[in-house]
């Protein structure tokens, strides 16, 4: 019992917002498989010839300010028990107004619809992004300041929806919400979306195959934690379903580093300074190369380990990957240019790489 809400033993209807993504096709798998989901409706920007048993996909920008869209938003919550909002607009990074609206503005057409239809809990996905710079020597909880990074677009409107939120819960007592905050998120159908979103079209497959890479640079601050994707829809299915609130930490062991990314590859940590890389990062980001920012490279070494205890005694939960195999297995789907049947997790986009480049590295969605 949480705030005066008991959840539903049997007949429950969900609503995944960015249900063909890397996380949502995973969430919708781990629903379908619960037999106390009746129904799983999932929002995305575009059809997809992917489905399931369970799934009524629809179609819904949520960048979209227009009447209309709200008015439909309500529609497709209407008669929900738990919304489980995904959807995110990682690019186009040069345009930061256009992720603003559809993540931030987006975000909060979710959030109020879903009061307005009668939804009784909503389930949203943060991220570790979220929070302040922080220690990499020991563990935070989810009490750890969430300002984001300033540098990158990401960290900011992550941090921003913490700070909506607080204040929304608050009006709105009633609504039972659960963030959760996790690691990065791999599996190998994601990887050729992954590489569009981050290394843009320039990066070799072959590269990332073991004993190709001689030397991993060991950067001050390179320290980061992952899990599967199917690992992190197991603890959205399991925060959709149960009646915990707040946030939840959650992540795989171990923490991946120069090392074990080194073993990984089979290479050798090289000690060296964060700002010849971020150099790099930058002039090829001035060149259109790649679509990562150079303030989302400061996010990334800024990041504070989490402790992830409450996910595990709340929820009961743990990851079944550890972060290294769920970065193995992204990796052989980068080699292999793997993905699935949806627009965000297509193995390539129409006119391929050149394709990529010829439209501006980062500046479309």
């Amino acid at each position: 019992m949480a705030g005066g809400y008991t959840v539903p033993m049997s007949g429950i209807r969900v609503v995944v917002t960015g249900a063909t993504g890397n996380v949502g096709t995973s969430v919708v798998e781990a629903l379908g498989d619960d037999d106390r989901v009746e129904s799983i409706r999932g929002l995305a920007r575009r059809s997809a010839e992917w489905s399931h048993p369970r799934l009524r996909l629809s179609t819904i920008d949520l960048g979209d300010a227009a009447k209309p869209v709200a008015a439909r938003l309500d529609d497709l919550l209407a008669g929900a028990d738990v919304v489980i909002h995904l959807a995110w607009l990682f690019q186009p990074t040069r345009d930061p107004e256009l992720t603003w609206r559809t993540n931030v503005l987006g975000s909060i057409r979710v959030f109020e619809a879903a009061v307005r239809s009668g939804v009784k809990s909503v389930v949203y996905a943060s991220s570790v992004g979220a929070y302040s710079p922080g220690p990499q020597d020991t563990r935070v909880d989810e009490t750890w300041p969430t300002h984001g990074w300033p540098g990158a677009a990401y960290t900011r409107e992550k941090a921003y929806l913490e700070r909506f939120l607080d204040g929304f819960e608050r009006a709105h007592p009633d609504l039972r919400v659960v963030r959760l905050r996790p690691g990065f998120i791999f599996k190998r159908e994601s990887a050729s979306e992954q590489r569009r979103l981050f290394a843009g079209p320039l990066l070799p497959g072959a590269l990332v195959h073991p004993a190709i890479l001689p030397v991993v640079p060991d950067l001050p601050g390179l320290r980061f934690q992952a899990l599967h994707s199917s690992d992190v829809a197991d603890a959205y299915r399991r925060a959709a379903l149960s009646d915990v609130r707040g946030a939840f930490n959650v992540a795989a062991e171990p923490v991946v580093d120069a090392r074990s990314l080194g073993e990984l590859f089979g290479a050798k940590p090289i000690p060296m300074p964060a700002w010849p890389v971020r150099a790099a990062v930058a002039a090829a980001w001035r060149l259109h190369a790649v679509p990562a920012t150079p303030g989302l490279f400061d996010a990334v070494l800024r990041l504070p380990l989490m402790d992830c205890s409450r996910a595990r005694t709340e929820l009961d939960w743990a990851p079944r990957f550890t972060a290294l195999e769920a970065l193995s297995e992204f990796l052989t789907g980068l080699r292999e240019r793997a993905g699935m049947a949806t627009a965000p997790l297509a193995p390539s986009v129409r006119g391929g790489r050149l394709h990529e480049l010829l439209t501006g590295v980062g500046s479309r969605p």
